[in-house]
């Protein structure tokens, strides 16, 4: 029996998550005894703040322990929407919240609901891996437009503009950046803001999930903010994963106008039916209780950050610019390319940079490939100066061997 047959086409057009599956390799490869660096997932290696697991606690003992609206309930999305007036200064009712299990299902939702066969996303490169599939997915061309690293891997309106057609649906931003870290000054916000304001027909996704983290002189502000005319077009996607620690509670949320949010909550009654209860009384918590751990986290990425950043750039190779926010380091392997291995290989692309560095040093990073550009790779920095300092060790020695 071929299985494929079984299979719809929808699905065999898409790819698992990139970044998944070489976490599941990791995770592998240490079940079969091997000493593996992971720099290859996009989690805070840090525990859930002790007061939102009281919370998850209180609440289960309370008996919260039962189906919630689809949408989320009426304390999580207050919550939310005290968030959004405290850290971003946005006015969003509960009737233009919705929280889900985890922001990448809200993606999918999202254009599960808006979008048709021949629709068009705007996607930029280097992007977080799901969105081209999450479109894929649902009958949509995704439209990629590379970025350059001369600029910092940023969208900018001239580049924007001659992607933008009838077809387009949906414009696409990410920042602070997975995997680049960059961070968008209000200026180009601005500039990006007037340019779509000529094109009323398109929706503007915001993903914001690593909003907090960001560094030296830079700050995060959300086109939300800044356009507050377009705010009628406007989805943020956010969620308690990255800022506080919560990747396995699986809560995200979406602000955005009341007739997105409706469609998104009615598809959500016939998916997931609703977000864990539990979950959601503990991101009340997160949400509108102490916020102090974000802030010390923070102090620890920063330390991190510089770390990876002044090891990284001892090795040769290695080409890039300290990420202003979000955790990860994309670095520019082209230097490496044409280079043979002990074993007598020719190093040809990104991935086989990865793949060298994963058997030659033990340490697993991500290609630029699933980023939508090569040669890059991907390095996360979100675990211990000790675990940063042996895998940049290990790279350095594995790119010394190299002839």
């Amino acid at each position: 029996m071929n299985a494929m047959n079984f299979i719809s086409q929808r699905l065999q057009m898409i790819k698992p998550s990139p970044s998944i599956a070489a976490n599941d390799l990791v995770n592998k490869l240490r079940a079969e005894g091997k000493d593996i660096i992971n720099f290859t997932i996009g989690e805070p290696d840090f525990d859930t703040p002790e007061h939102i697991m009281q919370a998850a606690i209180e609440a289960m003992r309370k008996g919260d322990t039962h189906y919630t609206n689809a949408a989320g309930t009426v304390a999580v999305r207050q919550a939310i929407s005290q968030k959004l007036k405290r850290d971003n200064q946005l006015d969003y009712s509960i009737n233009e919240i919705v929280c889900g299990s985890g922001g990448k299902p809200l993606i999918f939702h999202a254009f599960a609901a808006t979008l048709d066969v021949q629709d068009e996303v705007i996607i930029h490169a280097p992007y977080w891996v799901s969105y081209p599939d999450l479109a894929t997915l649902n009958d949509a061309t995704p439209v990629v437009i590379e970025g350059r690293q001369d600029n910092g891997f940023k969208l900018t309106a001239k580049d924007l503009a001659p992607a933008i057609t009838e077809k387009t649906r949906w414009v696409v931003l990410n920042y602070p950046n997975n995997p680049t870290g960059a961070v968008y000054s209000k200026q180009e916000l601005e500039a990006l803001a007037e340019l779509l304001r000529k094109h009323p027909h398109v929706l503007i996704m915001l993903d914001e999930i690593y909003e907090f983290f960001v560094y030296d002189d830079h700050q995060h502000i959300s086109l939300a903010q800044i356009a507050p005319d377009l705010k009628d077009r406007i989805l943020i996607i956010n969620g308690a994963s990255k800022g506080y620690a919560m990747t396995g509670w699986r809560i995200g949320y979406a602000a955005g106008p009341e007739w997105l949010i409706k469609a998104m909550t009615k598809l959500i009654s016939q998916t997931t039916t609703c977000p864990s209860s539990v979950s959601q009384a503990a991101a009340v918590a997160a949400f509108v209780g102490d916020q102090q751990p974000i802030y010390d986290m923070l102090e620890i990425y920063k330390t991190r950050r510089q770390r990876v950043v002044d090891l990284l750039q001892q090795i040769s190779g290695f080409d890039f610019e300290p990420p202003q926010g979000a955790f990860y380091v994309f670095a520019h392997v082209a230097g490496l390319i044409g280079k043979t291995t002990p074993q007598g290989q020719v190093i040809q692309s990104d991935a086989d940079v990865v793949e060298y560095l994963l058997r030659e040093g033990g340490v697993a990073t991500v290609s630029g490939q699933a980023y939508g550009m090569s040669p890059f790779i991907r390095l996360s920095f979100a675990s211990s100066i000790e675990v940063i300092e042996e895998g940049c060790q290990r790279i350095k020695n594995a790119v010394a061997k190299l002839a």
